[in-house]
Parts: C-alpha cells; sequence; structure tokens
C-alpha cells in the first residue's frame, strides 16, 4: 500500500513537472485536439509550413552547434570586460539577438551577467530581456514569429527592415540611455571559469550563414538538408535542440487552420491587427499568436509589429521573458522575487506602452501602405 502510494506520488510529481517545463506544447496538444474535435476535421499542412518548420529545426540544430562549442560565451565575456558594463552588455544582447534569436543571447548573457561581482544584477537582466525582445525584432531569423512570418507572406528583406526599423531602432536608444544610469561595480568574480572555444566554432558559423541565406531565399530550401546532414557526420550533440518547440510549431499551425475553418473571417484593419495580437501575445505567448493570426490576415505589417510589442509585458509574452527571469530567480543570491518581479513587470509594460505608441503613429505615416 505504501509503496503504491510513493509511486502514485512519484508519477503525479513526474506529470506536474513535465506541465511545468513544457507548458507551450501541452497547451498547443490541447487546442491542436480541441479544434479538430469542434471543426470534425483534421487541418490541412501546406508545403510551405513544412518548409517553415524545417527551416527552424535547421536554425535550432545550428544554434545549438554554436553554443556548445562556446564561441558564443567567449565573445561575451570579451564584451564583458572594462567599463560601462551594463551599456556593453546590453547592446551585446540587442546585436547577438539579431543573429541567433533573443532565447539563445538570453541563454548566453544572462548567466554571464548573473557570474559577475557587481551591483544591480537585477535591472541589468531586465533590461537584457528588453534588449533582446527589441534586437530580435529586427531581422527575419532573429526570432521564431520573424522567421515564420518573413517566410509566410514571401517578403523582401530590405521591406521587412524598413519596417521594424523604427521599433528596434528607437528601442536600442531608449535602452542605452536607460542603462547608462545603471551604477554598478565591474569586475569579473575570483572563480568565474574560463571559457574555451572549441573546434567545431567556425563549422557551425559557416553553417548559419547557410540557413541565414536560405532564409532570405539567395540559396535554395534544400540547403537546410544539407546543413542537417552536415551536423549529424560531423557533430551530433548539435542536434540535442528542442524538439518540443517544433513539435508546438507542428500543433499551432493545425490550430490556425481549423480556427479559420471555424470563424471563415478575416481581421482586415491594421489596428485591430496589431492590437489583437499585442493583447493576446499577453496570455498565450508571441510566436503562437503569428502562427494563428496569419492565417485571418493579410497586413503582415501589423501583426509584425503586433506580436514584437507582445513580447513586452508579461512573462508569458515571450519565452526569452521566461528565459532571462527563471535564470535571475534560480542563479540569483541574496534575490527578492516579488521585488524583481514587480520591476520586470514595469519596465515591461513600459516598453509595451512604447511600443503601441510607436505603432500608432508610425501607422499614420505608413504602415497602412504596407499591406499586401
Amino acid at each position: 500500500m505504501r509503496k503504491s502510494l510513493e509511486a502514485g506520488l512519484k508519477s503525479q510529481g513526474f506529470w506536474i513537472g513535465f506541465i511545468g517545463r513544457q507548458w507551450l506544447l501541452v497547451a498547443s496538444a490541447a487546442g491542436f485536439l480541441l479544434s479538430v474535435v469542434y471543426a470534425r476535421k483534421f487541418p490541412v499542412y501546406s508545403i510551405k509550413e513544412f518548409q517553415i518548420l524545417a527551416v527552424l529545426f535547421s536554425l535550432f540544430v545550428t544554434v545549438k552547434g554554436l553554443e556548445k562549442s562556446g564561441l558564443l560565451a567567449g565573445l561575451s565575456r570579451r564584451i564583458e570586460m572594462g567599463k560601462a558594463l551594463p551599456v556593453k552588455m546590453v547592446v551585446a544582447t540587442f546585436f547577438v539577438s539579431m543573429v541567433v534569436t533573443n532565447d539563445v543571447a538570453l541563454i548566453t548573457l544572462v548567466p554571464l551577467t548573473m557570474a559577475l561581482n557587481i551591483r544591480r544584477k537585477d535591472l541589468v537582466v531586465i533590461f537584457e530581456a528588453l534588449a533582446a525582445n527589441a534586437g530580435s525584432a529586427f531581422t527575419p531569423f532573429g526570432n521564431p514569429q520573424n522567421l515564420f512570418i518573413y517566410w509566410f507572406y514571401d517578403l523582401p528583406l530590405l521591406r521587412f527592415i524598413q519596417t521594424m526599423a523604427p521599433f528596434s531602432l528607437v528601442f536600442l536608444f531608449l535602452l542605452i540611455l536607460g542603462s547608462s544610469f545603471i551604477k554598478t561595480e565591474a569586475g569579473l568574480q575570483a572563480t568565474a571559469p574560463t571559457i574555451l572555444v572549441g573546434r567545431m566554432a567556425l563549422f557551425h558559423v559557416l553553417l548559419l550563414v547557410l540557413i541565414i541565406l536560405t532564409v532570405l531565399h539567395v540559396l535554395p530550401f534544400a540547403t537546410v538538408f544539407l546543413v542537417v546532414l552536415s551536423v549529424m557526420w560531423f557533430d551530433r550533440t548539435a542536434l540535442r535542440v528542442d524538439y518540443s518547440l517544433v513539435l508546438s510549431f507542428f500543433f499551432f499551425f493545425g490550430i490556425a487552420d481549423n480556427m479559420k475553418a471555424i470563424l471563415a473571417a478575416e481581421i482586415a484593419h491594421s489596428k485591430h491587427v496589431f492590437i489583437l495580437s499585442a493583447l493576446a501575445s499577453q496570455l498565450m505567448s508571441n510566436v503562437p499568436v503569428a502562427l494563428v493570426f496569419a492565417k485571418f490576415t493579410h497586413n503582415w505589417a501589423a501583426l509584425l509589429w503586433g506580436t514584437n510589442a507582445g513580447g513586452f509585458g508579461s512573462l508569458l509574452g515571450s519565452l526569452a521573458n521566461l528565459i532571462a527571469y527563471k535564470i535571475y530567480i534560480t542563479q540569483g543570491k541574496d534575490i527578492h522575487p516579488a521585488d524583481f518581479t514587480l520591476k520586470f513587470l514595469l519596465f515591461g509594460y513600459a516598453a509595451f506602452i512604447v511600443s503601441a505608441a510607436l505603432f500608432f503613429g508610425y501607422s499614420e505615416l505608413s504602415i497602412d501602405q504596407m499591406v499586401f
């Protein structure tokens, strides 16, 4: 009796832990099943959606290889030396996230920030989270929702960058200005480990270049298979990516197709698209919102702004927010979780309001003309 009770408790603990770690996968799978039952149809997947999944997977694999090679951590270690540390860390997060996604930028830089012997780590980490969301918004491969929107709507690169330039560059200025007021006592801890860059770093840099050129339609889609096969042959450890995230994308594509069949409507006005996508991101994260809303609107510019603005605000707005928050809470010493959470939300929603003001100001000038 006692053994069966202990086994039951262990099983219950396992499932609670699994749901806590894989909440996005669980939510997407549940939504997928509900949409199938309600619509009484299995969703139809397009070739383009499978291409997006393949590109995302190859990008995840390449970035994982860069991460494991120590190249990102080594570059970050060099950046954090010297004066004006908060500004340098925030700017580095902004630009790193443009290339290797906001999640990876924070996974690399926030632990290094936590290893520093400085005051006001809380503010530095919060500004890094904001910088990751702002910087990743600037490029098609900076975050998953950008890559999806860029590929789904078959957008020209210059037009994409022109659309997001006001968003990202205004936040870059504000973050540099704000972080310059953060007073710290710079200096690495004596116990900070030396970071060695592995031999495979150059290999994964070359693969990342191939993926970026594929995303930009310079190279054919088949390049992603070459990248994955190369990794399988030369560095299989890079295949240890978050497969649950790729599977979540698959489920959300299905939800979007069934939702379109259920509602049979289109959101037309750019301001409605922006407001709904930005607010929906506060509850279910900006990546799934982009996947679902794309089926209902041709207004890619408003959706792009809405999902990137939605990354600010709540902890659920972007997976990057959860990453920065979790690292600080679990690795910090003498921290006050409630105080940090309040600061994180205050700065996040301040950025959310600024991004909304930017959109409405910018939309009056040009964004309504950028709809296909």
